[in-house]
Formats: structure tokens, sequence, C-alpha cells
């Protein structure tokens, strides 16, 4: 109780601080600064209309959307699912790989690693420092862990992401901000009906139907989406199931209630991790100890969610409740099986007024969620359960409160001020009772802070953006970090959580035939969360320790150049875009690693599309991903992974009648490369040496897929 009041005491201090422009006059028409709808560079982004018509009070239209995204102060970026229709998009790398400052690879299926500054930089599994949203409600558990396995591609409208503590206006404040990913409404659909089949290499084959309706104040959208494929590599088999409903009802003229609904399953084979020589010599090979332990990964997921929008006097107030229940059965090192529920509520809203004639927003939210998850586990007997090793409960629970103000001291320059509050309990019971775990233990530790920031935004043209912020994150370890597994015991560290102070300037907009977004970033940490796995071959999940000081900065930047218009015929054009994602991330005076490279992401990833758009509906952009230089696979950088070059092309018809063709071909020239690493303390340490260590993840091979899709 102490510990509860003395976040609600902070909470009820932010709010009141953040709130004190409340006291002035609703805005009147005069003081109105309208910002324009600025778009995020990419190759993706740079021609398609959004086909957008109308939203309703609960989801604003994707023009409002990437509006409201444009008076961020600070890194962002918007991307328009329109353009993700006539391509093939089956994971969350088809969707962001044209955002600059988002490194994001695949391991498996759809597994990937999800980075943005370097956030999670070395855990080899999954999701930390990143918030994942959708429609604005979290997807993450309770204790701040995810994955992407409730993401499909083809159920969304738009996507999100807000860098670092940009993601502020939702509460979250972690190092990686957070990644919104936003689902059709019956308003914001691109058809009312669409039916779509794709499919290609490694026995893959996709079936996706979507049907939308409005009836006088209901709206409703069902989407499904099934997915079978082989895989790249022996026993990556996977199968998944998303459905989506999205349900809406308009009470009355200023109140909107919409309920999102969802279903996934997902079933997926684990081919493992292989050595250096076997990814680069021989990689569809499946690491031996997940063919012999029948390695996989099946989930079963179901969320409803509820916003209930009220229109004010005076601004917007959105009220989100949600809750999640999760299945995993997962057999690595051991059988891995868990059950539990995520379940949350958060008020939100955001008013303008005029403050002594001057233009004032204000943002105010609260974010309460809790969940408890049933974690055993069993010895791993080709698949099935054998002898039980652990009986435990984990159990996190969250407290928040966060304002963020923009006062538009001049017409054309805006001061940000914000901050957000938070108490975030961890509870880790292991009830024992059994053979080799004989004795029961508890461990219960909270976590508490203030994380404030600053900023201005200068709009000097209609079309251009200047700003600069610093802002204070923590990230609060998850039970994967926490209680930490190896092949005799099961342990509970009491980590810190991780903290950082970062200073970004950047610019974005466009001059003419150029457009561009370019930020540089700077972030001090203390007690980074650092991982490295203690055998990646078998799977068992990295061990995690906090490194005093560390540095983590670097260049995110998108520039795209409208090379030449009506080249073969009226309203055609030719378009070239450089994406450039520079990463400098090191130990500062670490007592084990020194000054070293934290490993795992390298220090330069480029993209390089070049595209040409017909008025026709014709368009076709081949594209070049170049690694320079590869990431080191272990902290003490004693092992380096080679660069490489991947050569791809799209291409595809819309014609009139909402009928659309695509094919996709990736990696033309068949290069064999590592996509991902399960970093190590230090590579040379390897039993048998460097070449033995079991560690990467090799990238897929050529591949071509194509597809039908009909909208009417």
């Amino acid at each position: 109780m102490p510990r509860l009041f003395r976040a609600g005491r902070r909470a009820a201090l932010l709010l009141s601080a953040c709130a004190t422009p409340a006291a002035a006059q609703p805005q009147s028409s005069a003081a109105s600064v309208t910002l324009s709808e600025l778009s995020v560079v990419g190759a993706a982004a740079t021609d398609a209309p959004s086909g957008e018509t109308r939203g309703s009070l609960s989801v604003p239209s994707v023009d409002r959307q990437r509006a409201a995204l444009a008076g961020t102060v600070g890194s962002v970026a918007f991307v328009d699912a329109a353009t993700l229709q006539d391509r093939y998009a089956n994971t969350l790398r088809d969707v962001l790989k044209d955002v600059p400052g988002v490194y994001v690879q695949e391991r498996y299926g759809q597994e990937l690693r999800l980075s943005v500054r370097g956030s999670g930089i070395a855990r080899a599994f999954h999701l930390r420092g990143i918030e994942l949203l959708q429609d604005g409600i979290p997807l993450n558990l309770a204790d701040g862990s995810g994955d992407f396995y409730q993401v499909d591609p083809l159920a969304l409208r738009s996507v999100e992401v807000y860098k670092g503590g940009n993601a502020l206006t939702f509460g979250a404040t972690t190092l990686g901000g957070a990644v919104n990913v936003v689902t059709p409404t019956a308003y914001t659909a691109l058809a009312p009906n669409i039916l779509r089949v794709d499919g290609g290499s490694f026995g893959t084959i996709r079936e996706q139907a979507q049907m939308s309706r409005i009836d006088g104040p209901l709206d409703v959208l069902v989407n499904a989406t099934l997915t079978n494929s082989d895989g790249f590599r022996a026993h990556e088999a996977q199968a998944t199931k998303n459905f989506n409903v999205n349900i809406g009802y308009r009470i009355a003229p200023d109140i909107e209630t919409r309920f999102f609904l969802g279903t996934y399953l997902t079933d997926q084979k684990l081919p493992g991790t292989l050595t250096l020589g076997q990814s680069l010599t021989t990689p569809t090979l499946a690491n031996p100890a997940a063919i012999s332990g029948n390695q996989s990964r099946k989930v079963e997921t179901e969320r409803i969610a509820n916003r209930t929008s009220f229109l004010l006097d005076v601004g917007k107030l959105d009220v989100d409740t949600w809750a999640i229940h999760k299945s995993l059965y997962h057999p690595i090192f051991q059988a891995i099986d868990q059950d539990g529920w995520t379940y949350g509520i958060s008020p939100h809203w955001a008013g303008t007024f005029d403050l002594g004639g001057f233009r004032d927003d204000v943002v105010l939210g609260l974010r309460a969620f809790a969940g408890q998850n049933s974690a055993l586990q069993f010895v791993n007997v080709r698949g099935q359960r054998g002898a039980q090793t652990l009986n435990s409960l984990q159990s996190a629970s969250s407290v928040e409160a966060y304002g963020e103000n923009r006062f538009w001291f001049l017409p054309d320059v805006a001061l940000m001020t914000g901050a957000k509050a938070f108490s975030s309990n961890r509870t880790f019971s292991d009830k024992g009772g059994l053979p080799g775990n004989p004795r029961p233990r508890f461990a219960d530790v909270t976590y508490e802070g203030l994380n404030p920031k600053v900023g201005l935004l200068w709009q000097p043209r209609p079309d251009i953006q200047v700003f600069g912020d610093v802002v204070r994150s923590r990230d609060v370890p998850d039970f994967s970090d926490l209680v930490q597994q190896n092949l005799l015991s099961t342990t509970f560290v009491p980590l810190r959580a991780q903290r950082a102070w970062t200073y970004e300037a950047g610019a974005r907009g466009r001059f003419g035939p150029l457009a561009f977004d370019v930020t540089l970033y700077r972030s001090d940490l203390r007690d980074e969360l650092i991982n490295f796995a203690t055998n990646p071959g078998l799977n068992i999940p990295a061990a995690t320790f906090n490194t005093p000081r560390s540095v983590h900065q670097g260049v995110e930047a998108a520039v795209t150049l409208d090379l030449v218009r009506d080249l073969a015929g009226t309203g055609d054009g030719v378009s070239l875009t450089q994406i450039w994602t520079h990463n400098d991330f090191r130990f500062v005076g670490d007592p084990v690693f020194g000054n070293n490279r934290i490993a795992g992401i390298p220090s330069d990833v480029l993209r390089t599309v070049l595209s040409y758009r017909h008025p026709s509906g014709f368009h076709v952009a081949p594209s070049l991903d170049w690694v320079p230089q590869g990431a080191f696979a272990d902290h003490a950088n004693t092992l380096r992974v080679p660069g490489y070059a991947l050569l791809g092309v799209e291409a595809g018809i819309d014609f009139a009648d909402g009928v659309a063709l695509f094919v996709d071909a990736r990696n033309l020239t068949n290069a064999r490369y590592v996509s991902d690493i399960a970093v190590v303390a230090n590579a040379a340490a390897t039993a048998g040496g460097a070449g033995a260590l079991a560690a990467f993840y090799p990238g897929s091979g050529r591949s071509v897929f194509g597809g039908i899709r009909a909208a009417f």
C-alpha cells in the first residue's frame, strides 16, 4: 500500500503540473495553427495514394493519423498500409523495412529481431524495449515482454513508429519507443470486400478475406488470414491463423464505442542456430538439437479490447480497456508450458486551449495494467512433456501517469514539455515440491521512477519541420530477464531498471523534388540490460546482466529524390530512395568488456530503392539491401560475421476494376549471409573454438512470391 500511495501521489502531482493550461479558455479559431500532413520518407510512402475516405470518432481517418503524427516533437515514422497491398508483406520486416532507424531482421517464420536505437540489442528472441500496440492499445504482456505473432500485415491500415521517448503520447518511455499498428474500420477500409491469394517459394501459400459494412450507427469489419509454409530451412514449417473483428457503434453524435476482437493461432517449428561455416555453406540445415527435441512454438492468443470515445466541449476523452489470454507450449531445451492473462485500463484526454493568445496542446493519460502467468517446465522428450522441473507463477502490475504539453509561443515554434511517473511490480513464486526443485522460493521487486521530456519544434515552411528534444527513459526488466535458466536450475536475478538520457535533433519534410527525414541521436545509458546466450545451440534463454555504463548513438536517414516525371507518359515518374541507419553501440568502461562494441547489430544498414510507377497502375521497384560490415557475434569482439548485399525487385499492375497482380523476387543472387545472431559473451572461449559456436541464423536464399488481389 505505501508503494501504491507514493505512486498515486506522484501521478496526481504530474497530472496537476501538466494540466496547468486547462485553466485557460478554449482556443478560438483565430489562434489556430495548422500543421501540414507531412509524409515520412520511404520507398513505400512516396507515390501511393491513401485511398482515404473518412474516419470515425474512435479511429480517425488515415490522413488525420498522419497529420497528428507530424505534430510530434521528435523522430517518428508513418507507413500507409495501402502501399502494402500490391506487394508481398508477410512479417513486420516487410512492413517496416523502409523506415530509417528501425532494425528488423527475420530469424525464421514470423520470429524477428526488432530493435530501435539498440533496444534489446543482444536478445535473440522475441521483443524487449519497444512497446507494441494495436490501435493504440498495448499488445505487450503485463511485464513488458512481447512478440510479433498477433500482427497480421494484411490486417493493417497504417503503422506509426514513435522512436524512443517520442512514444510518450501513449505513455511509453522505453529506449526503443513504440510501434502502433492500426487496423482498418469499415470507415477506413480500402474497399468493402477484399480477397487475396499469394504464395511462392518454400511451399508458401496464404489466403486472406476481408469484409466491412456500415449500417446507420453500426460499423463492422472482419478479416481472416491463413498462412502455411515449409520454410527455407529444414524443420521450419509454420501454420498461422489470424482473425480480427472491428465493431463500432455511435451511441450519440459525441459518443462512440468500438470493440477490437482477435484470435491468433501459431504453430511454428524451430530450426535452431547453426555455426558460421554452416550458415554460409549449408544454410538450409536445422540444428540437430532442434530436430531431436522437436523444438517448436505453439501459441494461442485471444484478445478483446474496447475504446469508448467522448467528444467534449474541450478536447476528446478515450477510455481504453483490454484483456489478453495467451497460451504457450514451447519445447526447446525444456518444454515450456505457460498460460496467462493480461488486462488493463487507460483513460486518455487530448485538447487545445488559447493561453494568452497562444495555442496550447495538452495530452493527459493514466494506465493501469496487470497480469498473471502460470509458468511450468518439463523435461523435453522429443517435443512432449516429461518429468516436471518447474512450477511457478509470474505476476506483474504497473500504474502510470503521463502528460505532454505543446505551447506554440510563436506561430511556427512550439515548446514541448512532458513527463511520465510509474510504479511497476514483478513477483515470482516458485512453488517447489519437485524432485529437482523441492523448496519453494519467492521474489518481489518494485521499480519506480519519473521520466521527463523537453523539446522544440520549428516549422519554417508548411512542409518542413526541424526538431530537437531531450528525454529520459527507463526499461523495466521482464520475466525473461529476471528468471534466468540453465540446464540445472532456475534463478530469480533482481536486476536494476535500465536508465537513459537521449538527445536527438532532426528535420523532415519536402523541398521541391527532394523529400527527407534525418535524425541524429545519442543515448547515455546506466545499467543497460545486456544479454548473452549461455548455449544458443540448445535454445536456452539468454542470461541478462546490468552493465554500469554504455552509449548508443547513430544516424537515422531517408532521402527520396524524384528523378524524372512524364518519362513514358503523362503522370508517370521515377524516384530514388536511400535509407541509412548508422548504429554505434558501445560499452563504456565495463569491468569485463571495456569499451567494446555491443554485439548483435551491424554498424551500418543501407537500403536503396529505384521506383517507377505509371498512372495505368504498372509499377516496378528494384532494390539493394547492403550491410557493408557484419555485426559482432560476441561482446568480447573476437568474431564478426561477414557483410552482405541482397538484390531484389517488386513489380505489379493495379487494374481499374480493383484487381491487382504482383510479384516479389528476393535475394536474386542467392547470397549466403547471416540474418541474425544469438549473441554470446566470448566466442573464442567456445569449446572447440569459435568455429564450433552454433549461434547464427542464416538468411533465406533466392525466393519468388506472387499473388492476386481483388478489392470491390
